[in-house]
């Protein structure tokens, strides 16, 4: 599958109203991550949810994103002089955090061209800083980039919708300089009882329907998002990936009620 930049159409960009379904009951029967077609499945339907995905996000996690993203920059400090690599990095948030930080550089990239598009006309409305951040459609097990070329690799919402977790967490730590830093940030499932069932009725019941109407969206992409939460590895199994990867001084951040978790992680210098 060729990542070179999406020959889409602008109408294939602007919109999902009519898009073919990408999720679909059956298809979240089992577990979307071991689907052979996942890399495809998740480019169609951020292809499709492109236009509404900041909208959808704000009001959907009740404005607390942002302060998400945030938290999880400062989690990685020092940022100022810093080389920074932000994968599947959507429509920007992350990358202009980082450069709003003072990070030297910061490269965006992202699997699906409609979502740079996006990422490209932000950056050149809020000028300053996130007018120097540079976007990329590329694939995160198989970064184009030389080894011990970044000093803080980041992912924010992404690292469950790669196909294979394990290649993208090995290629974070090729293209990381000695002593670099790596900051996953991910929803998880509270653990609390009362708390975990009211998440799970927001997050299944209610928010998959009310973003599809936002979005016009019929690909099934607000669907898919609880589904790969509940079947996805748990900041602890993540924890453990990470060792296996040889990132080391691993620690988990939990935020806002453990209904996300911010991992950062370090290679040796």
């Amino acid at each position: 599958m060729g990542f070179e930049r999406s020959t889409a159409n602008a109408d294939e960009r602007s919109g999902s109203a009519g898009v073919k379904s990408v999720w679909d009951d059956q298809s979240l029967q089992g577990d979307p991550h071991r689907r052979a077609d996942k890399a495809q499945r998740v480019q169609a339907m951020f292809t499709a949810i492109a236009h509404a995905y900041d909208i959808n996000n704000r009001l959907h996690s009740l404005g607390l994103d942002q302060s998400w993203r945030r938290r999880t920059v400062r989690l990685v400090e020092p940022i100022v002089g810093s080389r920074v690599l932000d994968v599947a990095c959507g429509t920007g948030d992350l990358a202009e955090a980082f450069a709003c930080a003072g990070a030297a550089e910061v490269t965006g990239l992202d699997f699906t061209a409609a979502m740079l598009d996006h990422a490209r006309v932000k950056a050149a409305k809020a000028g300053g800083a996130a007018a120097r951040i540079r976007y990329l459609q590329g694939d995160a097990q198989n970064l184009p980039f030389p080894d011990a070329c970044f000093d803080i690799v980041s992912i924010a919402f992404g690292i469950r919708n790669v196909a294979d977790p394990a290649k993208a967490l090995a290629e974070f730590r090729r293209v990381l300089a000695p002593g670099g830093r790596l900051a996953i940030l991910e929803f998880s499932r509270p653990k609390a009882g009362f708390v975990r069932l009211l998440s799970d009725f927001y997050t299944q019941r209610i928010m998959p329907w009310t973003a599809s109407l936002i979005a016009r969206d019929g690909s099934g992409a607000y669907h898919y998002l609880p589904k790969s939460v509940e079947t996805f590895l748990d900041p602890s199994a993540l924890s453990v990936q990470l060792s296996s990867a040889g990132f080391v001084h691993v620690t988990a951040q939990p935020m806002t009620m453990n209904t996300c978790t911010a991992l950062i992680a370090r290679i040796g210098k």
